[in-house]
């Protein structure tokens, strides 16, 4: 299972936000290409950049900050937030990042998830945000009436082989994952998952690692690796085979 920490991006700085609000924003480092550097020399094998600012707006607003995140490190980086063309999704790939990730796409205009499928395949990801159950849009300001389960059979009937899923009443609280939500997302859609929101502790690295035979592919970490509350290391000394002793 691998472990990919998590660089979210508002006006040009590495921020963390709560349950994806604004007003409980902590900034976290004013140089998010050196988080970038940080986390690969601590043994990152992924990297996970969210543009905030292109979530809430609809467009990429800290894409030169995005280039030199991906011209400076040598692991892949997947890259989302106000990603809604498909000149964008083109010119992410271009640059060299790994993976696009595409969120309120999936609910207003399904056939760019569609068209990006055919086009780069597995490059393509969705990002599925849950709230109760609903799915969230527009950098999570908006409650979409679509249920997040089957949002997920439809961008599967699209194309698309790997979900990146959030909690977002989980997200950036360190109070731990839904699991249950999680695993009734991988058992609904059979697709790779990539959880996200709420992951604070080497136990529940632990209990997605237990899922991982099921289809948890990988976990994202952000302000557990920013307050300490676990260490990239301890997680992914815990996802090495043959390293699963519980941390006492």
């Amino acid at each position: 299972m691998i472990i990919i920490p998590a660089i979210d991006l508002r006006e040009g700085k590495c921020v963390r936000l709560v349950e994806g609000r604004v007003d409980r924003e902590t900034i976290y480092s004013d140089n998010p290409v050196a988080m970038a550097h940080l986390w690969e020399s601590q043994g990152a094998r992924w990297m996970h950049v969210v543009d905030l600012d292109g979530a809430f707006a609809g467009s990429l607003k800290n894409l030169d900050i995005i280039k030199e995140i991906i011209a400076s490190v040598n692991i892949p980086v997947q890259v989302g937030g106000g990603i809604r063309e498909m000149s964008i999704i083109e010119e992410l790939l271009g640059i060299g990042a790994r993976r696009v990730i595409l969120g309120t796409a999936a609910i207003i205009n399904p056939d760019l998830v569609a068209e990006a499928c055919a086009e780069y395949g597995e490059a393509i990801a969705v990002s599925i945000d849950a709230k109760d159950g609903k799915v969230a849009i527009e950098g999570w300001g908006v409650t979409a009436e679509k249920d997040a389960l089957e949002l997920a059979g439809e961008v599967k009937k699209l194309g698309i082989k790997r979900l990146i899923f959030t909690d977002i009443c989980r997200d950036g609280t360190l109070k731990g994952p839904n699991l249950k939500a999680v695993e009734r997302m991988v058992q609904a859609t059979g697709l790779k998952i990539i959880a996200a929101g709420g992951i604070s502790t080497v136990d529940d690295v632990l209990a997605f690692l237990d899922m991982k035979p099921a289809g948890i592919e990988a976990v994202i970490i952000g302000k557990a690796l920013y307050a300490g509350s676990i260490t990239l290391k301890e997680a992914l000394d815990i996802t090495e085979e043959g390293k699963r002793t519980r941390v006492c």
